[in-house]
């Protein structure tokens, strides 16, 4: 499951490794773009099911019925994926974006079976120059749902499309050029 289905990469791979997938976005123009983005020929047999969807509220979703949780949410107010849609985190300030992760970790934690894993992709970011470490307050909420911290990958990022953007914005500091894929056990 990706419940920050965005344009459907993880449901791209999933399908790819005839794997089944629910992925779930709270914008339904990101449902449409994975829908766009799925739409090719393979002869994967997997099953795929997008909806629109809250990732703060899973309930349509039983209580560990989840094998894999795999999940990209926004970094903060960063990039907006929409312009007012009810719980988007992408619009959030920071106290309440960490109060909705709080809860996309509850009920993560939920609807994940026994001892199955949750992988999050998640970076830091920076304000008014210095660094605020999203990633680990993310961390924290999750720790805090009850997961278990099984690893930390830290992924380097190179030659982004916006890294031109971000050398104008941080003047005489580095860029921020690593996420971390934390990866959670229940």
């Amino acid at each position: 499951m990706d419940q920050f289905v965005g344009s459907g990469t993880t449901l791209i791979e999933t399908r790819l490794l005839e794997r089944n997938g629910i992925g779930l976005d709270i914008n339904p123009k990101a449902i449409n773009i994975s829908k766009s983005n799925l739409d090719f020929r393979t002869k994967s047999k997997s099953k795929i099911y997008l909806q629109e969807g809250n990732a703060l509220d899973l309930s349509i979703l039983k209580d560990n019925s989840i094998d894999l949780i795999c999940t990209h949410p926004p970094y903060l107010n960063i990039i907006k994926y929409s312009k007012s849609i009810t719980d988007d985190l992408s619009l959030a300030s920071q106290d309440k974006f960490i109060f909705g992760i709080k809860k996309v970790a509850k009920e993560a934690y939920r609807v994940l079976k026994r001892q199955k894993h949750c992988c999050i992709m998640m970076g830091d970011i920076r304000q008014k120059g210095n660094v605020i470490p999203l990633g680990f307050k993310v961390m924290q909420e999750f720790l805090d749902a009850g997961f278990v911290l099984k690893e930390i990958i830290i992924k380097e990022q190179h030659h982004c499309k916006s890294t031109k953007l971000w050398e104008k914005a941080n003047i005489n500091f580095l860029l921020l050029a690593h996420e971390y894929i934390f990866v959670f056990k229940k």
